[in-house]
């Protein structure tokens, strides 16, 4: 609530031209009616001068970014959506892609064993062992659904030594004093392994959505792994809300092209960016906002930290990592798409209400000095008085608070 809109600087910047062409004003109002005025010309220059500097005070300018801001943020807390910044909220409005990581963000984020596929006849449980041992040093959260799936049959899991998790590909180390990897593709291209033998067959799982894992047993594919994981109940609603809003969504993941194609055309999502590092979907951002676009980044885990950070708006997901929140300059508690819809729409309506404020306080301005000044004499032959000023500058500062409100009751549905 104490942070600045990028907005606020047009305030700044008319302020500091305002001021002191007001009190150029309030001077040559003196000086006229004191040498053209009627009698008592002197009482009427002191009145004129005084009610102008009165009437022009620039509370309702000062007050018109921050009391929006202060009130969207309050608005979005109960809906939410926890702002971070004021330019973050500001830019929002203006977003045109929204770049989304698959997991956690699109899915649930629980994904659960579904498949063992073993080279070698009745294989399977060795096979899960060594997946589960060496996924017992990674916080991912396929880790977790292979360590699950292990102990669901109530298989005795070693510890891995030598444990490395290479980013974006998989990871290897030692168990039972052989070497182990699991991962993707790259991961396996990495290690010089031939995964021939099961590439139809992990088409097919991954033409179902599901994400598979090759695992290397020494220097020979051993066999694979698929696990899978839910889409939200709500992404798809949220998905089609985002695009009447006029935002193009972007599914950039470290997933397989199959797989993320897969779940993008279930979703009808506009373009796919599979088989992604971390440092690409950093890069992706970076090019898109070469070519002149605003970008919003979604993601949940300690991955999308460095595309949270580039990004023109980072959102985070409640439920991932802390560092993706710290990264980020939106959280959504209940880390579902549908709350950056509600983002998006508190955004859009404060700009529009900073922009009334910003009218209002202009406006009354515009049409007060002049008053204040005594234009109106020659038809009333009355000047304005300073207490009736005092009020209408009042007034400006109530009609922006008023209007500042009207924010905690915006429809974000």
């Amino acid at each position: 609530q104490r942070s600045r809109a990028p907005i606020q600087g047009l305030a700044d910047q008319v302020a500091a031209w305002f001021v002191p062409t007001v009190v150029v004003i309030a001077i040559l109002a003196f000086g006229l009616w004191a040498v053209f005025g009627p009698s008592p010309a002197m009482v009427h220059a002191i009145v004129a001068a005084v009610s102008v500097l009165i009437i022009a005070c620039p509370c309702a300018l000062g007050l018109a970014t921050p009391m929006s801001i202060m009130t969207a943020t309050g608005r979005g807390a109960m809906a939410g959506v926890l702002i971070r910044n004021a330019e973050a909220l500001e830019r929002f409005a203006a977003v045109d892609i929204l770049v989304v990581d698959k997991t956690g963000t699109l899915t649930e984020g629980q994904p659960k064993l579904t498949d063992v596929i073993a080279l070698s006849d009745g294989g399977e449980d060795e096979l899960l062992t060594l997946a589960a041992a060496l996924e017992k040093g990674s916080e991912h959260p396929l880790a977790e659904a292979i360590i699950a799936g292990a102990e669901a049959q109530e298989l005795e899991i070693p510890d891995a030594s030598n444990f490395n998790a290479v980013t974006g590909k998989g990871v290897e180390g030692q168990v039972n004093n052989k070497t182990v990897a699991l991962g993707n593709r790259a991961m396996m291209a990495h290690l010089n392994i031939d995964i021939s033998q099961l590439e139809s067959c992990a088409a097919d799982l991954q033409n179902d959505g599901k994400t598979v894992m090759y695992i290397a047993h020494g220097d020979a594919l051993a066999g694979i792994v698929a696990v899978a994981d839910p889409i939200k109940e709500t992404t798809q609603e949220a998905i089609k809300a985002l695009h009447k809003l006029g935002i193009k969504i972007i599914m950039a993941t470290g997933d397989n092209e199959r797989t993320a194609k897969a779940v993008a055309k279930r979703l009808g999502i506009d373009e796919v960016k599979a088989d992604v590092l971390p440092e690409d979907k950093k890069t992706l951002i970076e090019k898109l906002r070469e070519d002149g676009h605003l970008i919003a980044m979604a993601g949940d885990g300690v991955n999308d930290a460095p595309a949270l950070a580039a990004a023109d708006v980072g959102i985070a997901m409640g439920t991932g990592a802390d560092v993706a929140v710290e990264s980020a300059g939106v959280t959504l508690v209940k880390g579902d798409l549908n709350g950056i819809v509600r983002a998006r729409k508190l955004a859009t309506g404060t700009l529009s209400n900073i922009k009334q404020n910003l009218f209002f306080a202009f406006a009354y301005n515009g049409a007060g000095i002049p008053i204040a000044a005594g234009i109106l004499y020659p038809f009333t032959g009355t000047l304005l008085s300073p207490m009736i000023a005092a009020a209408a500058m009042s007034l400006s500062s109530v009609s922006v608070i008023s209007n500042a409100l009207r924010l905690r009751t915006i429809k974000l549905g």
